[in-house]
């Protein structure tokens, strides 16, 4: 397999996915990707939308969007999703989905503003801002620890695991959302996960 990617983006949580899942890959890197030149021709050769994390699977077949990877990991690796059926599996797809349809579009409008508002950039950073904090204190009251759903992990701790290093950056999460910073910290520090948190800078 092959992940297009940039360290310390959003594709580090597919990172994190493959390597609990123990699944080998081949990261490419792609920085630069989201303005002309060649990064961003060469990813689009493969994803037209030009987006990351963007998988390539053994067969060529291509995977974009987090939560599809995320899914589609979970059907080779059951035990990394809680079983169908049970109300921790329905958790799973609540929190799975909530997070790329909520917190993911945050980033989306917020990080590249003059895009979206160029007559006022400033105004819509802070909004993002503001609900990407209103959002974490809402997940802070759905995780179990010590991860996530509990007792076991699974591909939603991956997201967990980087949010504490984008804005609002951790010293918020630590006075704000200590359940979330702790699942985190703990992720981070599982041996298959903490080399790929070195690699990305995260």
């Amino acid at each position: 397999m092959q992940l297009y990617g940039v360290p310390g983006w959003g594709s580090t949580i597919v990172e994190i996915m493959l390597a609990l899942a123990g699944e080998p890959y081949d990261f490419v890197d792609v920085t630069g990707f989201d303005r002309p030149g060649a990064a961003r021709d060469r990813l689009r050769a493969i994803n037209p939308l030009a987006q990351v994390p963007t998988l390539v699977l053994e067969d060529g077949l291509v995977l974009t969007e987090s939560a599809a990877i995320a899914l589609w990991l979970a059907g080779r690796h059951p035990e990394l999703a809680p079983a169908a059926g049970s109300a921790d599996h329905a958790r799973f797809l609540r929190l799975l989905v909530w997070y790329v349809a909520n917190v993911y579009p945050t980033f989306t409008y917020g990080d590249y503003p003059e895009r979206w508002a160029p007559s006022a950039p400033q105004e819509l950073v802070d909004a993002t801002d503001r609900r990407r904090e209103e959002l974490y204190l809402w997940l802070e009251t759905q995780l179990a620890g010590p991860f996530a759903l509990g007792e076991r992990v699974t591909l939603l701790d991956a997201y967990i695991a980087c949010v504490i290093s984008w804005r609002p950056r951790r010293a918020w999460f630590a006075g704000h959302t200590p359940t979330l910073l702790a699942v985190a910290e703990r992720v981070r520090a599982l041996p298959e996960v903490a080399p790929v948190m070195a690699r990305s800078g995260l």
